[in-house]
């Protein structure tokens, strides 16, 4: 995980001195708002310097009037690249649901499920149904429901369903959509429950391990160097609520050498290098050599450092569902760093693995399977008198 974490919980508690935009008053008594579409934009200097973005809380009916509200905001300039969208709506045809995640997607925006509220009245429980949920997943982070929150689809909603259901965007549309939100429908499948009452409802706690949502991280990116006179190389890009970490593996005869990437700021890159105790990587729940190598540097807006490991931990480095690099700084009791998944990039890090080995002393290629010799003719002759 990132070293800073503000909780919604946290945010929850932003005091009610707030820029608010409000179309029209709005009145809330049950999850699931399905009145005319509310909107409420907290952007005040509390809220901007604790959640680092606008908060835009959308609640009621999601329909064509709805999105254009939306459009007339996002036109005005007030809600910029970035501003975190919290959604409650029970209401709404699903074809306004996926223009309005088109436009969060234009938009660079985030989405959660939340409802407005101010500091003296508690926030009720979000409910984000078909519309709501299609619109949900246009969103750049996607941030996994908590608490009561929930979010889910009516039956004939559903991206996997045979036939198109009269009023309702088709299966090929819906599915279409999700995939241009870089999910895929058999995500949708995975993570959603047995149709009760007409709903499926998701399973929130299997939204971030199906990729569904992504609390903040875009996809791992990889890619792979390999020119004549340099080492292979695999690098290992993730983007976490806008700052990009990496690790490069470099391969040598007999090692690897890992280097982290950890994104801070210039300013706070060095102040952090200056306290800098220890910077180790962890692969899977095992730390590699955390109290050796040199510490971590300030490297413009990043702390950077390297560690050097036998060629024989690099299978277990590539398969890892977690590589983590993370740096001990003097006087704070948390650790700083950041994790990727080298296991989501199979497709780059077998060819790495293999160019790698050809490095490695004593290394022996396979051989090439013998090629089957052709039948003679006389053999295909009485192959066919034997077979008759």
């Amino acid at each position: 995980m990132p070293d800073s974490f503000l909780s919604r919980g946290a945010l929850r508690l932003l005091t009610a001195a707030a820029c608010t935009l409000a179309i029209p008053a709005m009145a809330k008594s049950s999850p699931g708002f399905d009145g005319p579409l509310t909107v409420h934009l907290r952007s005040d200097r509390i809220t901007l310097r604790m959640a680092k973005a606008p908060q835009l809380y959308l609640a009621g009916t999601i329909n064509a009037a709805a999105v254009e509200q939306v459009r007339q905001l996002l036109q005005s300039g007030k809600a910029p690249p970035g501003t975190d969208v919290y959604l409650d709506s029970s209401a709404g045809d699903a074809a306004a649901g996926m223009e309005l995640g088109k436009l969060f997607r234009d938009a660079r925006f985030n989405t959660h499920l939340g409802t407005w509220h101010t500091g003296s009245t508690p926030a009720l429980p979000a409910t984000c149904l078909d519309a709501c949920a299609y619109a949900w997943l246009g969103g750049v982070y996607r941030w996994s429901p908590s608490g009561a929150d929930r979010i889910g689809l009516h039956g004939d909603l559903l991206p996997n369903r045979d036939t198109a259901v009269p009023g309702t965007p088709s299966p090929a549309e819906l599915r279409s959509y999700i995939a241009a939100m870089d999910v895929r429908p058999e995500q949708i499948a995975q993570v959603g429950g047995l149709v009760v009452n007409g709903i499926a409802w998701w399973k929130t706690e299997q939204l971030l391990p199906a990729q569904v949502a992504n609390n903040g991280r875009l996809p791992l990116a990889a890619s792979y160097r390999k020119t004549p006179g340099d080492a292979p190389t695999l690098v290992l890009s993730q983007t976490v609520r806008g700052q990009q970490n990496q690790v490069t593996l470099q391969c040598a005869p007999g090692q690897i050498t890992l280097s982290a990437r950890y994104t801070v700021g210039d300013e706070r890159a060095q102040n952090l290098a200056a306290r800098a105790m220890y910077a180790y990587f962890v692969v899977g729940e095992q730390a590699w050599q955390p109290r050796l190598g040199k510490r971590p540097q300030a490297d413009g807006d990043a702390l950077v450092f390297e560690r050097q490991m036998p060629f024989a931990q690099l299978a277990s480095v590539l398969h890892a569902g977690s590589l983590a690099s993370w740096i001990e700084i003097t006087g704070s009791p948390v650790r700083l760093g950041f994790w990727l998944a080298p296991a989501l990039a199979e497709k780059l890090t077998q060819p790495f693995y293999a160019d790698c080995q050809a490095l490695q002393p004593g290394y022996v290629p396979p051989k090439a399977p013998a090629e089957k010799a052709k039948p003679s003719f006389w053999q295909r002759i009485t192959g066919k008198l034997q077979q008759g």
